[in-house]
């Protein structure tokens, strides 16, 4: 079966981990996706990420980061669809939760936060924000 945005399956995947408090999350791997990962891991919204290869496409293993029981990942939304796409200059990049969130920004010089693409002076797509 084909599926239209697996960003935003993979979003909602770690979204529903974190709501019924598992440990990991096993997401069907891919270049983007394990980028995004690698941010979240970067800027210490979940403690590990593991790519596993199986010959085809792989899986992506989260360990979610917790303190007690709350999350270290509140909440997470898809700004760019496939049916509606964002794009914004480096200076129109919106600061999510007043600077306290990252926003995920797919540039030409590849996926970074949005502080990284102000820093860089560069602009994308917009991937999600996280806070």
């Amino acid at each position: 079966m084909s599926m239209t945005d697996p960003i935003a399956d993979m979003l909602t995947r770690i979204r529903n981990a974190v709501h019924a408090v598992h440990p990991t999350v096993a997401i069907p791997g891919s270049k983007q996706k394990r980028r995004i990962a690698e941010i979240l891991k970067e800027e210490g919204y979940v403690s590990d990420v593991a790519f596993e290869d199986d010959g085809q496409q792989g899986t992506l293993s989260i360990r979610l980061k917790y303190s007690g029981d709350e999350s270290a990942i509140e909440g997470l939304r898809r700004l760019s669809t496939p049916g509606q796409r964002r794009y914004a200059r480096s200076d129109d990049i919106p600061k999510v939760h007043n600077g306290l969130g990252i926003c995920i920004v797919s540039t030409s010089k590849g996926m970074m936060t949005d502080r990284a693409a102000r820093r860089h002076g560069v602009g994308g797509e917009l991937i999600c924000s996280v806070w």
